[in-house]
């Protein structure tokens, strides 16, 4: 089957995890991927090779020889993607950086994910993930700098997969931009900046309080102990089908108590009280596993808490084909990930293990003796102001993952107009976060007139996304198959919690359950309760992979005139995310750091508390001359493991934060400050001056704070676009543009739009 990327070649000189992970997202959708590798090997020798690697060609290079930098910059010169995440200026100082390279290839599109941005003081920092992580306050608490007592440390590399998924976004965006054009750009997406959007709704801040919508948060919800000691997360009375699980539950007296009552629970503590007390012990009456079963019968939202390796064994998991087998020349039969952003015309496939280093070397650079040179780009005045330039969305997607689609597609300069059901709930979830740079309308799509005003839209749109359950879109008569009969050439995605092959295919659930499932709130929990990772990074990711697919399925519609079915999931970004681990192997042993009480993977990469706070420290063990070196330090290059931890721990008791920070980044090394609090980092100036923390007024809220886009690309630029319109707010413009502007007056007062009562949750 053909990938959307068949004829994109790219040359991967990534090292760790962001640049090789961005180039195995992009060998799984074709792209014939040239990974350059210094003598020795990867950087990090680490079974997830096996994974970032795979579907590549290996060739290794030295760049301090003028023969192997002769044949690198040949390389570039015959690409189309260069894909690279050295410290900013490295590149430059061989002679192999954007401008040079782009000046050689003008068609070129050359991504860069440093730690920090080229133009961040703290460029020059050694941005190992732990470092980057204190950096963006990952580590400390979701509330206030008030409630931080100490670093808590997860190891998933959210850091870095993040900046993976926006850079394949950007690239993929970029390419289109390119098929317009013909000419490439540079891209840099630096980790620090691509963590900001993963905090959220976090950092996200409505100034003034009084202007914030009562909760209407569930009760019930969260992690219960079970009969046979395990663990299920379940989703309460605010989720799916309530109801249809007390039944089942036999729980129907409870009625009469009031205690499976929202509204009640929500107007009494004691109430709601009563009502935790005697859920907990509800759910020791059957195992995690009966009860996993019952709330599925229900139709409602839970997941048992499985390790990774218990959800590599899962029907599902393998079904879905989330876990595919792979024959690894190293390892041999090793199950990993599977691909994460999928198309019904273009699908992604695992097109070989990953390679050996220098496996490919004589081929590839043979090859570059008869390939031709690379064509000119067109001349000035064909450019695209942004990528997405004339690109319509509908966007029919609530609470996180769907709208983060949306809105990406906005920020490169999509026309996305958001539609919310006028009467499915007072609010519109993370509206002023998620829906900022879209047009709003409210519209009832069960009504005939809500339905024709949706195909009267559709007749000039390029997408459709929507992230509910599985066959609510068919029951509205708003599937793919119904679509695409009025829009052949849709791109329709669909985005939900457990993918859309397998048993699970139609369960419901959010972020939450994706942890639960597939072994995420396990590790961060470690031993104890199972608890969920510090940012709601599944939703936020698949909203990026979800963008990353439609921007496949544009490219290869302009290419073809082909629309197509695109898809995306919580669990498959889940799997992404905890790459690092998720290989299992003869032989594998499922050691990676876990728990609440983590400060960090190893003795130099952790974090440590100074005399006025915490800071993490991140060097390599073959480094430890360098920190021995460090005033205030000397001697403890002598001491190993647990010992070194135990001597840094005393030693770094002596001085402040600053003070330790300046001195081991003197040394090379990588530190920074542990940022406590999401807020913080929103206020912070640099991040400010940035846009990667915007302050703006909204309707009738007035200001409120929100997390900018992160990518860079330096042709066709990112922009956040107008505040989040009040829902509803831009009914009559959007009636007008498809010649129904004379009726709005009728349709409000019939209740098929809604300009009040919902508002910005």
């Amino acid at each position: 089957m053909p990938g959307a990327l068949d004829g994109i070649r790219v040359i991967d000189f990534g090292q760790y995890v962001s640049g090789p992970l961005a180039g195995m997202l992009l060998a799984d959708q074709g792209a014939d991927v040239i990974r350059v590798d210094p003598p020795g090997g990867p950087r990090w020798q680490t079974p997830a090779n096996a994974t970032w690697n795979r579907g590549k060609r290996s060739t290794v290079l030295d760049l301090k020889q003028p023969e192997d930098l002769a044949s690198a910059r040949a390389l570039i010169e015959s690409a189309d993607v260069v894909v690279e995440n050295f410290r900013p200026g490295v590149m430059d100082r061989l002679g192999l950086g954007p401008e040079a390279m782009s000046q050689a290839n003008p068609r070129l599109i050359y991504c860069s994910f440093p730690g920090f941005a080229s133009d961040d003081p703290r460029a020059n920092v050694r941005a190992f993930e732990g470092v980057v992580g204190a950096a963006a306050a990952t580590y400390g608490t979701r509330t206030t700098a008030a409630d931080f007592q100490r670093p808590v440390y997860t190891a998933v590399p959210i850091a870095s997969v993040y900046a993976a998924f926006q850079g394949v976004v950007s690239i993929a965006m970029a390419l289109n931009a390119r098929e317009h054009d013909g000419v490439g750009q540079r891209v840099e997406v630096p980790m620090f900046d691509a963590m900001l959007p993963s905090n959220g709704h976090h950092g996200l801040r409505v100034h003034d309080t009084s202007k914030i919508p009562p909760s209407t948060r569930g009760l019930w919800g969260g992690v219960f102990e079970c009969k046979d000691g395990r663990y299920i997360r379940f989703g309460g009375t605010g989720n799916q089908n309530f109801r249809q699980f007390v039944e089942l539950a036999g729980i129907t007296s409870w009625d009469a108590e009031g205690l499976t009552d929202l509204d009640r629970l929500l107007a009494n503590r004691e109430l709601a009280d009563e009502a935790a007390a005697r859920s907990k012990d509800l759910f020791k009456t059957r195992t995690a596993q009966e009860w996993e079963d019952l709330v599925a019968a229900a139709g409602s939202e839970g997941a048992m808490c499985r390790t990774s390796e218990e959800w590599f064994e899962h029907d599902h998991a393998r079904e879905s084909q989330m876990v595919i087998e792979v024959d690894d020349p190293t390892y041999g039969k090793m199950l990993q990930p599977g691909v994460a952003a999928r198309m019904s015309l273009t699908p992604g496939s695992v097109r070989s293990p990953a390679p050996s280093p220098n496996q490919h070397r004589e081929e590839v650079l043979a090859e570059l003796q008869t390939r031709k040179p690379t064509p000119l780009g067109q001349a000035p005045g064909s450019f695209l102001r942004t990528a997405l330039e004339g690109i319509k969305v509908l966007d029919l997607c609530i609470i996180l993952a769907g709208p983060t689609l949306g809105r990406t597609m906005a920020e490169f300069g999509a026309d996305v107009i958001k539609i919310d059901n006028p009467v499915r709930d007072s609010t519109v979830a993370r509206h002023n976060e998620v829906n900022r740079g879209k047009r709003s309308i409210l519209l009832d799509l069960k009504s005939d007139e809500g339905l024709n005003i949706f195909w009267r839209l559709l007749e000039d749109a390029d997408v459709v996304a929507q992230n509910y359950r599985a066959g609510r879109m068919a029951e509205l008569g708003l599937s793919y198959d119904d679509v695409r009969k009025r829009k052949p050439d849709i791109i329709y995605a669909s985005l939900n919690a457990f993918g859309h092959l397998g048993p699970w295919a139609g369960r419901p659930g959010h972020e939450q359950f994706a942890q639960a499932a597939t072994g995420m709130d396990r590790r961060f929990g470690g031993d104890g309760t199972p608890t969920v990772q510090p940012n709601p990074v599944n939703d936020y990711g698949t909203g990026y992979m979800g963008a990353y697919a439609v921007a496949l399925a544009l490219l290869h519609r302009k290419r073809t005139g082909q629309g197509q079915h695109v898809d995306a999931a919580l669990a498959y970004t889940a799997m992404t995310l905890q790459s690092p681990f998720m290989q299992q192997y003869e032989g594998k042993v499922w050691d990676e750091t876990k728990g609440q009480d983590a400060l960090g993977s190893r003795p130099l990469h952790r974090a440590y508390e100074a005399a006025d706070g915490w800071f993490f420290l991140g060097a390599l063990e073959s480094e430890l001359d360098r920190l021995d070196a460090v005033e205030g330090l000397s001697g403890v290059g002598q001491v190993q493991d647990e010992a070194l931890a135990l001597a840094l721990e005393e030693r770094f008791q002596a001085s402040t934060v600053d003070t330790w920070v300046g001195r081991i980044t003197d040394a090379g090394l990588g530190a920074h400050r542990v940022v406590t609090n999401p807020h913080e980092l929103m206020d912070d100036p640099w991040v400010l001056d940035h846009g990667l923390s915007l302050t703006r007024d909204h309707q009738e809220i007035g200001l409120v704070t929100t997390a900018g886009p992160a990518p860079r690309l330096s042709r066709t630029p990112v922009a956040p676009g107008k505040p989040a319109s009040k829902p509803g707010a831009d009914a009559l413009s959007i009636l007008e543009e498809i010649g129904m502007g004379g009726q709005f007056d009728g349709l409000l007062e019939r209740g098929i739009i809604r300009l009040d009562g919902v508002h910005a949750g």
